[in-house]
């Protein structure tokens, strides 16, 4: 059941959804589902088609649905953090990661 809900969703929307929380209770499935896009209604739309597909599920019931659409801002002006600033800060260079500076040879 899970895992064909999971395919039809997969196949047609573009979004990436897996099954999570108590994978011991067969009789209960949580998903989880995420989408990208760089506009946040683009995002409500995807994934209110997701809930709607779930809800049509013959042998399910949906009891819950919970959305969060985080923005980074235009152009990604609000990430904080990232792979440059963590590069920057050196917080690979105790872990033992060697990034070369250039085409050095």
């Amino acid at each position: 059941m899970v895992k064909g809900l999971k395919d039809r969703v997969r196949a047609k929307l573009p979004v990436s959804i897996a099954e999570i929380g108590d994978l011991e209770r067969w009789q209960v499935a949580t998903l989880g589902v995420s989408v990208v896009s760089n506009e946040a209604a683009r995002c409500s739309e995807v994934l209110s088609h997701v809930a709607s597909l779930a809800g049509g599920a013959h042998d399910a019931l949906v009891a819950d649905v919970a959305t969060e659409i985080v923005s980074f801002g235009d152009g990604g002006s609000g990430i904080r953090g990232g792979i440059e600033q963590a590069l920057d800060r050196g917080a690979f260079s105790d872990a033992g990661f060697d990034f070369p500076a250039g085409d050095e040879e």
